[in-house]
């Protein structure tokens, strides 16, 4: 894996280095249609944007179906770790493909069907202007190759813990057992996966797919996982908003989406 590893997080701090400014004006530019370039734009395999996106949410200058868009779409490290897989290719399309329509149809409910009902104070949007927010924090007198190979050895590392742990599971349960316990928790996957996904630490996304290309966690779950998993979003959004309910609030809705598209994608799966 680590050759496709190296190339993707080299393309992946190449973008984030060169594109942050226009990708940050795109988000702020969107106005009350916000989401539909947040769609897009959380689906380029990189935490920082969506930590770009809660800066703005913030600062009031991206909706929250603009906010909530980038974070379903966002998929952290699975998208690179897909790329590495064997057979991962035959995944990573079908998974972005879904992504972007969930994404475009979450942030649509969010501004104009649920903010109709909840408090306005949730709503955020287009009253400060983005050049107030600082959404620019990695280090700039690092070496796009050092970045690079920092942002690989992390990975790695947690590639190796993470299946270290799932190897010595169905080397002592069995994977059959295994794989038994799973299937029999039914719909609490859809429950557990989401509050994993959640987690704003990359070692979220890459247990859900590293569970998933072991054969140890259906698509749908996985999927699920992803769906609430931001990377660093979550933790941004913590630290700059000052009003916790409001953050509460958002990551309720994007708990209630993922459980739901996980169930509906179950269903039309089986």
């Amino acid at each position: 894996m680590l050759p496709f590893l190296l190339a993707a997080y080299f393309v992946i701090e190449y973008i984030e280095r060169t594109r942050s400014e226009k990708i940050e004006k795109a988000l702020a530019g969107g106005g009350r249609f916000g989401f539909v370039p947040g769609a897009f734009l959380g689906l380029v395999p990189q935490c920082g944007f969506s930590g770009m996106a809660a800066n703005l949410y913030s600062g009031n200058v991206i909706t929250a179906g603009t906010l909530v868009a980038v974070f379903v779409s966002t998929s952290d490290e699975a998208v690179p770790l897909l790329i590495a897989a064997p057979g991962g290719w035959r995944t990573l399309l079908p998974l972005l493909i879904l992504k972007l329509i969930l994404a475009l149809l979450a942030g649509f409910l969010t501004d104009f069907v649920l903010m109709k009902i909840l408090p306005k104070e949730l709503k955020g949007g287009y009253i400060e202007n983005s050049t107030k927010v600082d959404c620019h924090d990695h280090d700039e007198h690092e070496s796009l190759i050092v970045a690079t190979l920092r942002h690989t050895g992390i990975i790695m590392v947690s590639i190796f813990v993470i299946l270290l742990i799932i190897n010595l599971a169905v080397g002592y349960i069995g994977s059959d057992r295994l794989a038994g316990f799973i299937e029999s928790t039914g719909v609490l996957q859809f429950l557990i996966t989401p509050l994993i996904g959640m987690i704003p630490n990359c070692a979220s996304s890459v247990l859900l797919t590293q569970m998933y290309a072991a054969g140890q966690l259906p698509f749908a779950s996985m999927f699920a996982g992803l769906c609430a998993g931001s990377g660093i979003g979550t933790l941004v959004l913590f630290r700059t908003e000052k009003n916790k309910k409001r953050v509460i609030a958002i990551l309720g809705i994007i708990y209630v989406y993922s459980v739901f598209i996980g169930l509906v994608l179950s269903a039309l799966t089986k």
